[in-house]
């Protein structure tokens, strides 16, 4: 016998350990037991509901049938064709194969039109429907009530234990999926679970994250156990279950450390303008204060560099630059050069957004930085082409215009002789066949 009160609180107990819906379970379990009852006591081609009673646990169990107009003498209904009942597909692996070959399908006729078997086990005719019930038309469904048994043999138990199992596998990947999706552009905590190869699998408590190698900081020690923050890159539905896609590189990831660490980010008195990162070596970010008397720079880097540290210390050791944006572009370009002293910045070309940022000579290199890493978060902070020189080396936007128009007359030349030579193929293309023409015309006077 069932003890479906102790079932109901074994029910609950997974409802809380997996974080699902009780109502999904119930669900699940009345689909179980309806399978369970039509394999120990129905008929091929019935279809039966099950209704649990969350409260008391009292079960009913009742026999669908569709109301249709009629059949003719081949067996095939006439009239609208009813709809095929959602328990019809709610059965999985083996069992749901020899369900669905037990049900009348509808069949393509020689017109096209669909057709389908009549079976008095899941139809019932208008004339006698309506015998019933008057009120029945066609199309609806005539409820029948079942005798309630729970009592089931090993192969209608195993049925219904299938049936669970299949359904909260499914229920449970479709409540992780929503809860993460939910969750896409945000940081979570996540403990390096395991490695295979170059990949390396995250806990991120109900699923696993996985963080491929172009998401990974080099700087990183990924040791199984030791614990990360990971921003959430994308997640996507597969066979298997959903995929959480993490990332460590991502510009949006030091914005949100900020925003956890920085009080004044979350209430918008302080905005994060722009961010160029070049993961794992050097960041520089881009503050704005929109209340006079709160310093920027200042919220970010906290007392003593405590907020910024805590930053750095997250990703591993990542150096970053805080500057102050500006709306006028000469000020900003010079802020981004920082911690190089710019004397000057002139603006070359506006429209292409090119400027030249003269620096002396003992901080020529600091703007540039190493490898050229300076100037380049600079430009890609700023969005302008940034050309660093010193006063010695003087340009005019004069010389600026020279060296394009000089540029733009090499790039004519070129067109020029390039059309000049695909015009002297053509026009030698005939002459080729006028010699060959003139040739054999000599060899056959010889001949002659």
């Amino acid at each position: 016998m069932l003890d479906t009160k102790e079932f109901l609180s074994a029910i609950k107990q997974i409802a809380d350990e997996k974080g699902i819906p009780l109502e999904k379970i119930i669900e699940t379990i009345q689909l179980a037991i309806a399978a369970a009852y039509k394999r120990e006591y129905g008929e091929k081609g019935q279809v039966i509901r099950c209704q649990l009673n969350p409260e008391n646990g009292d079960i009913k169990l009742t026999q669908i049938k569709y109301v249709v107009e009629g059949a003719d003498e081949e067996g095939y209904l006439t009239g609208p064709l009813p709809q095929r009942l959602e328990e019809d597909r709610e059965f999985g692996g083996r069992r749901e194969r020899e369900e669905r070959a037990d049900l009348p399908l509808p069949t393509e006729g020689e017109e096209g039109e669909l057709k389908m078997k009549y079976s008095p086990e899941k139809h019932i005719l208008l004339s006698e429907a309506q015998v019933i019930d008057p009120k029945l038309k066609v199309g609806d469904e005539l409820i029948t009530s079942l005798e309630t048994k729970t009592d089931f043999g090993r192969i209608a138990a195993q049925t219904a234990k299938q049936v669970i199992i299949q359904k909260l596998r499914e229920v449970e990947r479709e409540v992780i999926f929503e809860e993460f999706k939910k969750k896409e552009g945000e940081v979570i905590s996540g403990v390096v679970q395991r490695r295979e190869g170059p990949m390396v699998f995250v806990d991120l408590g109900k699923t696993n994250g996985l963080l491929i190698p172009v998401e990974q900081l080099f700087t990183d020690n990924y040791r199984i156990g030791q614990r990360f923050r990971f921003f959430i890159l994308k997640v996507e539905e597969t066979n298997r279950g959903p995929v959480v896609l993490l990332s460590r590189t991502h510009p949006r990831l030091i914005y949100k450390l900020f925003e956890f660490e920085v009080p004044e980010i979350e209430t918008g008195s302080v905005e994060i303008k722009g961010i160029a990162r070049e993961a794992g070596s050097r960041s520089k970010i881009a503050v704005y204060s929109k209340e006079d008397g709160v310093d920027p720079i200042g919220s970010l880097v906290g007392q003593k560099g405590v907020r910024v540290q805590t930053v750095i210390n997250e990703l591993s050791g990542e150096k970053i630059d805080i500057i102050e944006w500006s709306q006028n572009p000469v000020e900003f370009i010079s802020n981004a050069l920082s911690p190089a002293k710019i004397s000057a910045v002139k603006i070359l070309d506006e429209y292409h957004q090119h400027a030249l940022a003269e620096v002396k000579d003992d901080q020529f290199s600091l703007a540039i930085g190493k490898k050229g890493q300076n100037v380049r978060l600079a430009a890609k902070l700023t969005g302008w082409k940034i050309d660093v020189r010193s006063p010695k080396e003087e340009i005019s936007s004069e010389q600026v215009e020279a060296e394009a128009a000089e540029k733009a007359e090499a790039e004519k030349t070129a067109e020029t002789k390039i059309a000049e030579e695909v015009k002297t193929e053509e026009v030698s293309a005939p002459s080729e066949i006028v010699m060959e023409a003139e040739v054999k015309e000599i060899n056959e006077t010889e001949e002659k």
